[in-house]
């Protein structure tokens, strides 16, 4: 058991290292959303002045910050859930609930979005696709694979979570639980 724990706990800390890294770099698109809005506000209201790449940009950067950042928030227990009843649950059965809803939900629906999304997205980067208005932002084949990002690390998320789900089903949880969770 020693050497199964021995390889999959370091997958599952680079995993959850990785999410919490684009988390952390993504969650200053926020405060660059703001800093944006307030920007195209004062230009248009006391400038008369107003572009629509940088309206483009808050969009683009509102649709970057939720994309990248799903993985972070499920990571740290941000995403909606019926905690009524988990919280209540023994620590086994949290375990339980949180594997099975890993392999059964979200790791099938993770597939899904990236199958459906793949040729969407190629199609995408082939046009090199750019802003449908005059004036817009260019690359949004770029914001686009950000569809497959955010697929890809709620999928590496969710093995993460199966692979702690089976350390505490097995006892092996002990500091690695807290490890996991910072």
């Amino acid at each position: 058991m020693k050497a199964v724990v021995a390889v999959l706990e370091p997958v599952a800390r680079l995993f959850e290292s990785i999410n919490e890294w684009t988390g952390r770099a993504v969650s200053w698109l926020s405060l660059f959303m703001v800093l944006v809005t307030f920007t195209v506000v004062v230009l248009r209201y006391v400038f008369d002045l107003g572009w629509i790449w940088l309206q483009e940009s808050v969009t683009f950067m509102h649709g970057a910050l939720f994309l990248v950042g799903a993985a972070y928030t499920l990571k740290h227990g941000g995403h909606v859930r019926v905690d009524i009843f988990f919280q209540r649950f023994s620590i086994k059965r949290q375990a339980w609930v949180d594997m099975l809803g890993s392999l059964l939900l979200l790791m099938p629906v993770c597939l899904f979005i990236f199958a459906v999304s793949w040729d969407y997205v190629v199609q995408s980067w082939s046009l090199r696709e750019g802003s449908r208005e005059a004036g817009g932002l260019d690359g949004v084949y770029l914001f686009k694979s950000l569809i497959l990002v955010m697929a890809w690390l709620l999928l590496m998320q969710g093995v993460a979570t199966v692979i702690r789900s089976l350390l505490r089903l097995f006892g092996q949880a002990d500091d690695i639980e807290a490890q996991g969770n910072g």
